[in-house]
């Protein structure tokens, strides 16, 4: 068909045309693609560097029309019949290409979409916005979705494309200020990233994709189209039987682990998702864990942030392998019987230019004034929690990990520097909130939907505070004023027992109510007591490290410590390298110091945590007392003289007791009398001390109690406490 140039380009002004051809048009598609002028139907492309296009039709495969120069910039255009399915074939100077046209295809998102995006409650985020794999009208390729709502252009860039923002400019759908694009006959694995057109003009650093479900290692930057695929669970058995109220009832002892350093091979190479599935995990299950809790392994830039500062809020980290690595690696934790929990980071995001920071030239994740922006602490972004889409954001991230993935629980990172305008701030440097207080009402707000939102979609899951203040309700329900979280990490008590343990023993019986606080304020949230990371980096020294005396004193007093922690009320949470007293400190670039177990003192540490733990899951008294009061008595609490320290713990209904005892000195005692309500013999289950441990090896055995009242009971069992040791007695059956 013989068509005039200037009728190619009917109805497009001048200003519309050039603001194509310069990359700052809103809306490409009402030039590009197919539209009626006159009494015809043009097509136009704009298509950079091509040497020529033909029109072919999409039935036949025959061509219709070669397409005109419509602009020397790469603007081509033809005049067809009629309105009918169309390809294009395109030539390079280096190579042919037969597509579809991106701008044939019509609105891609749905109302409902959008409006949701907009109020904060589209919590299937990944599966709308980003790049999802995908069929339209029998063409299979790539829609891109993403929300830039004060940019004037937003373009998909790739290899593809050659990363030329503008090949494939974006259609901007204004009531969500999000913009899409299908790119015919892409398929995962591709990359790619977004060049942003800010308002004023000024194109961005190209930039990843927020929602992007797969991203290059570090230090590529890239985002990567995932597999629409479903991975093939084989976890039906455990999802199914995995209720959040009985995980809160029974045993909990978590593996803490920083996948990057848990073990490395071959010149300091990590293990990926399939070698940790067949290492870690049948560890972690023969030392009894019932949780392995990863340090973040969301997408981050830089490794010396241990994952602590993410972009990538959706997609797991490209160092340990693909998304699909990762799902495997939870469905061999399940089938292993171990739930999996994962670090989670909503607090605060890294300044990197390719990342969120100023996504579309304006303060759009982040808070425009720094007074409520940025952290000092950490030269990082703080969301901003009092705008819609970026709450459903971050609550859609925490849904992927447990709906996708399977993810049994969230630890949620800095929840105190949430909480407060002012958390670590000087005067004048933050805003009081609309009261005049400084509680962050916004995040209040954020975390009590988050928490029922999760508890509402996934009832199984658990979700976990690192909160390390007194701030009230941490654990109480959102319908009670609380903040909605399952348990609460016990940084006080944490503190308060280390600063203890490290003291000389001749120091202790100065500080003896040390030990005793944490229990003034034990039941008032449900506790966690974690031996995390945090305490074996930046000089603190390891655990074995912090204990006082010499080599024998350092592992029994160690050993002492956790056979306390574990007797306590309180799920327990412990770091790699603690359950073999890990001489240095944590390096997140070297591999725990295995080669420590050759040494008996680690071995039998080691062989210690294992038989706590079984004794911890197989023993109801130890298990009910965690979050009921009426589960715990003391048994000796005030013996500051000899740093004597005894606990009653008690299973339902008072069907089971155990008594744990633990001498914190060097010097061992005998005879020493304890009071006990049970009548009967009393089995010692576990000393700290035992031979096979490491200790001296003065053991109890079965001992009978006494009509001898002690403590306010009216039995009593003469025990020998061994030196620097915790035992544990099984009380008589009812």
């Amino acid at each position: 068909m013989n068509v005039e140039r200037t009728d190619l380009l009917s109805g497009i002004g001048q200003d519309a045309l050039q603001a194509l051809i310069e990359g700052r048009h809103g809306d490409p598609s009402s030039i590009l693609g197919q539209h009626k002028v006159g009494g015809m139907t043009v097509v136009r492309v704009y298509l950079p560097g091509a040497e020529a296009v033909d029109l072919i039709e999409a039935a036949s495969g025959r061509v219709v029309t070669p397409f005109s120069i419509a602009h020397p910039a790469g603007l081509f255009a033809a005049a067809a019949a009629s309105r009918t399915g169309y390809r294009l074939r395109i030539k390079w100077p280096d190579a042919e290409q037969i597509t579809e046209d991106p701008y044939s295809f019509g609105l891609l998102l749905g109302e409902l979409d959008l409006h949701l995006i907009s109020e904060g409650t589209h919590y299937s985020l990944s599966r709308t916005l980003g790049a999802v794999a995908m069929s339209i009208d029998g063409v299979t390729g790539v829609r891109f979705a993403v929300w830039a709502p004060n940019a004037r252009r937003v373009s998909v860039v790739g290899d593809f494309n050659a990363w030329d923002g503008r090949r494939n400019p974006m259609r901007l759908r204004q009531q969500a200020g999000v913009w899409e694009l299908f790119i015919p006959r892409l398929a995962p694995g591709e990359r790619y990233k977004f060049e942003i057109v800010d308002a004023q003009g000024t194109c961005l650093p190209q930039k990843a994709d927020p929602v992007a479900r797969a991203s290059e290692a570090a230090p590529s930057t890239a985002s990567i189209v995932a597999s629409s695929t479903p991975f093939r669970w084989s976890d039906d058995g455990w999802m199914k039987h995995r209720p959040r109220h009985d995980r809160l009832e029974g045993a909990m002892s978590v593996y803490e682990v920083h996948a990057g350093s848990w073990l490395r091979e071959n010149g300091g190479r990590s293990l990926d998702w399939v070698e940790l599935s067949q290492r870690l995990v049948p560890y972690a299950s023969d030392m009894g864990f019932t949780h392995i809790e990863l340090l973040p392994i969301m997408e981050h830039p830089f490794g010396g942030s241990w994952g602590y500062q993410p972009l990538g809020l959706f997609a797991p980290t490209g160092r340990y392998g693909t998304p699909e690595d990762f799902a495997y690696f939870v469905d061999r934790c399940h089938g292993a019987g171990i739930g999996v929990i994962l670090d989670w980071v909503p607090a605060h995001f890294p300044t990197d230019v390719w990342g969120l920071a100023r996504f579309d030239g304006s303060a759009l994740y982040e808070h425009e004034d720094p007074r409520e922006g940025f952290h000092r602490d950490w030269n990082t972004l703080i969301y901003n929690l009092g705008r819609n889409e970026v709450k459903g954001f971050l609550i859609a991230s925490a849904l992927e990990w447990l709906e996708r993935y399977h993810v049994d629980g969230l630890r949620v990172d800095a929840v105190a520097s949430m909480l407060y305008r002012d958390y670590s701030r000087d005067e004048g440097e933050w805003i009081p909130n609309q009261y005049g207080g400084r509680e962050n009402l916004e995040a209040v707000e954020f975390f009590k939907h988050l928490n029922s939102i999760i508890h509402e979609r996934c009832p199984h899951a658990i979700v976990i505070a690192e909160e390390s203040t007194a701030w009230p309700g941490v654990t109480k329900p959102p319908e009670e004023g609380g903040l909605g979280f399952d348990i609460k990490w016990n940084m006080g008590w944490m503190h308060d027992s280390l600063s203890y343990i490290e003291k000389d023993p001749v120091h202790r019986s100065h500080h003896h109510g040390t030990m005793t606080f944490g229990m003034l304020y034990a039941y008032s949230e449900r506790f966690i007591l974690p031996i995390s990371h945090d305490e074996v980096v930046y000089g603190k020294g390891s655990l074995l490290t912090k204990m006082p005396g010499d080599e024998w004193q350092k592992f029994a007093n160690l050993r002492s410590y956790l056979g306390f922690m574990w007797g306590h009320p309180g799920k327990k949470l412990m770091f790699m390298g603690g359950e073999i007293a890990q001489p240095g400190e944590w390096n997140h670039d070297a591999s725990v110091t295995w080669d420590v177990l050759d040494r008996p003192a680690h071995a039998g540490l080691q062989r210690l945590l294992k038989d706590l733990n079984g004794f911890y899951g197989e023993e109801p008294a130890l298990q009910f007392g965690d979050f009921h009061p009426e589960g715990f008595e003391w048994a000796v609490a005030d013996d500051a003289v000899n740093s004597v320290l005894g606990m009653l713990r008690y299973g339902p209904d008072r069907s089971s007791s155990v008594l744990v005892v633990s001498n914190f000195t060097p010097v061992p005692r005998y005879g020493y009398r304890i009071g006990v309500p049970e009548e009967g013999v009393w089995i010692e289950k576990i000393t700290t001390d035992a031979l096979e441990y490491g200790g001296s090896g003065l053991v109890n055995g079965a001992v009978s109690s006494e009509p001898v009242p002690a403590h306010g009971r009216p039995f009593s069992l003469s025990l020998t406490l061994p030196p620097l040791a915790t035992i544990f007695l099984k009380g008589p059956s009812p």
